[in-house]
């Protein structure tokens, strides 16, 4: 059977969904995923005995760890220095750990509810759609991004609507945000990103659009390519931007201004929720598949 190709021009890619393989035993329930330096693969996922599974970009299977230690995962992102910060959303912390699984840092206190108007017993995905102000850190949290200076930015969005500003050490410096659907507002702010240009990509998923901001909350844009429910973004070394459409089942490729360059997925793959490239261009996406609605990392080689 023939492999699927996806894309155009040079953004076009061999989809292999049989890529990750997996020892007997362990199970994928894909949140996020994200590429350290050494193009080894890190999956977060929802499966209590395994939740952080690295493979190689061969797709075999080299570890895994932090075993108990999450209640809902809900992204993993690598840093320049080799560590994985995540984000719970339901425990309402994000966590930074070394790369065999050491846990070094932890924001947040476990299961504290700011004040949005949203039931503090309240978890449901939804959740976004009951909130009627912004509250401080955290409210079912979703993404986080770090600056070249350290500063930490988190998009608070399942039980908030906003995004919150750490620097290096933690500490708690600004906010913005407030539900709504006018420009600065957020409906489910759930994916970020600090460009080389030092702004702060927010997918302001429930409102099908990307907003810009500095990085003391000013609105800068507002991205004219509508979106199909963005969930988050990853920017590569030349500046090309991929997000995935989480309530359309999609896969756009960007400029830094927002302007689309390819685009593939159906509905068939709704809920999309991650996406990372190693150092050769490759993607690897989370989203489900001919198995069902489990989320599965998805490898696209580049072929372009």
């Amino acid at each position: 059977m023939a492999a699927t190709v996806v894309g155009t021009g040079k953004h076009t890619y061999r989809v292999d969904e049989q890529w990750a393989r997996l020892p007997p035993g362990i199970d994928l329930m894909a949140a996020s995923v994200t590429v350290d330096s050494e193009d080894n693969v890190y999956c977060f996922s929802r499966v209590q005995e395994h939740p952080v599974v690295v493979f190689l970009r061969d797709g075999n299977f080299l570890r895994s760890w932090a075993a108990g230690q999450f209640a809902f995962p809900h992204t993993i992102r690598a840093d320049k220095d080799g560590d994985l910060w995540l984000v719970d959303r339901d425990l309402g912390q994000m966590m930074q750990f070394s790369r065999d699984g050491k846990l070094k840092r932890t924001t947040g206190t476990r299961g504290f509810r700011s004040d949005t108007g949203v039931k503090p017993e309240d978890f449901r995905s939804d959740a976004y759609r009951e909130v009627t102000h912004g509250g401080d850190p955290f409210n079912l949290p979703t993404d986080l991004d770090i600056a070249p200076s350290g500063d930490i930015f988190v998009t608070d969005g399942y039980g908030n609507a906003r995004v919150h500003k750490f620097d290096r050490t933690g500490r708690h410096l600004t906010s913005w945000g407030e539900p709504g659907t006018e420009p600065g507002h957020f409906n489910l702010p759930h994916g970020v990103w600090i460009d080389r240009r030092g702004r702060v990509l927010v997918a302001d998923r429930e409102n099908d659009r990307v907003q810009v901001f500095d990085q003391n909350g000013k609105l800068l844009s507002v991205w004219p390519t509508k979106l199909i429910g963005p969930a988050v973004m990853y920017v590569d070394a030349d500046d090309i931007v991929y997000v995935v459409e989480h309530n359309g089942g999609l896969v756009s490729v960007l400029t830094l201004d927002g302007e689309r360059l390819a685009q593939w997925g159906d509905p068939t793959f709704r809920s999309c929720h991650g996406v990372w490239g190693d150092s050769r261009g490759d993607l690897y996406v989370v989203r489900p598949g001919s198995w069902g609605r489990k989320r599965r990392v998805v490898k696209h080689v580049r072929v372009g």
